[in-house]
């Protein structure tokens, strides 16, 4: 299997996707929850206590995923861990071949259902992704040596939405220069404004890749949630009001992320996609078909063929 490392250096158009949340079942879990997108997607999000609620921890999630045969992304937030353990949860990963990593500061306390928690932000999100390009260079923090060094493939999230976009921009810019290599992006329901993040950050000489999330959802109640609840999602009212007076509200929700899919794909800078299903049916997999995406393992046929073909040499 060719690494999402390996993907987007060689500039491959790259779909990931995120697992929705486990609290047990073990590995049978896990693989039930793959399932609907194992064959289309190229890595897959482990989260890290989404939303400030506690589940299954993503080194845990992570090892589950690897051994059910799907490269994992390991998230980690800064709100629940000190540096200490950070470092440990990263080099403990990447003892196990994980080595994507998506570093974010994380929701706080108050956006969960345990607010009585202690907040830890020892570091922030660039503070972590430093941490780990730390790492990566066969150092501890205290300066340490750590060898062998872990290999690690470093990614980290920005929103496109909340203004001012030019902070926007220069925050992923830092985030790339602090050893960032991916950035997934919020989500966004508003097209012009994903077109001149891009443009913005391709003209401030943004080296990470963009992967702009798209989520499907099943019903105007769902997009309503996301409008109201989740910080830095604005989804218009025209958005909303086709949504409501569709017949078949989730066909129309379907519809609106493969047109939002489709956009954020034809735009210059763009590596790939980061897909969001809070549905059960497998509506990742029907996207890639709509868009003509091929399965997973025809995509990298050819990264594949060349990767052999150089080791033969």
């Amino acid at each position: 299997m060719v690494s999402l490392a390996d993907k987007l250096r060689a500039g491959h158009t790259v779909i990931t996707s995120e697992m929705p949340v486990i609290d047990g079942g073990g590995q049978a879990e896990v693989e039930r929850q793959l399932a609907p997108m194992r064959d289309w997607v190229d890595a897959v999000n482990a989260t890290d206590n989404t939303a400030a609620h506690a589940h299954a921890s993503p080194l845990a999630v992570a090892l589950a995923l690897r051994q059910a045969g799907a490269e994992p992304i390991m998230q980690l937030v800064c709100r629940d861990r000190n540096r200490l353990a950070l470092q440990a949860d990263i080099v403990g990963a990447a003892m196990h071949g994980i080595e994507n990593l998506c570093c974010l500061t994380g929701d706080d306390i108050t956006a969960g259902d345990e607010p009585e928690a202690a907040r830890v932000f020892d570091v922030d999100g660039p503070g972590l992704i430093a941490l780990a390009q730390t790492l990566a260079g066969g150092r501890y923090l205290s300066g340490r040596e750590l060898q062998p060094a872990p290999r690690l493939f470093i990614g980290a999230v920005e929103s496109a939405t909340p203004p001012p976009l030019e902070a926007r921009v220069q925050r992923a810019v830092l985030k790339a220069q602090a050893g960032a290599r991916f950035l997934q992006l919020q989500i966004s329901f508003v097209p012009a404004l994903l077109e001149e993040f891009v443009a913005q950050s391709a003209a401030a000489g943004l080296t990470a890749a963009l992967l702009p999330s798209i989520t499907i959802l099943g019903s105007a109640k769902g997009l309503r949630f996301m409008d109201e609840k989740v910080f830095g999602v604005d989804v218009p009212p025209a958005v909303l009001e086709r949504v409501e007076a569709a017949s078949d509200q989730a066909a129309a929700c379907f519809d609106l992320a493969c047109e939002q899919a489709a956009h954020a794909l034809s735009l210059p800078g763009v590596a790939g996609l980061h897909l969001i299903s809070f549905r059960k049916d497998a509506g990742i997999a029907n996207l890639c078909k709509r868009l003509g995406l091929a399965p997973r393992t025809e995509r990298e046929k050819p990264l594949a063929h060349a990767h052999d073909s150089a080791v033969s040499l």
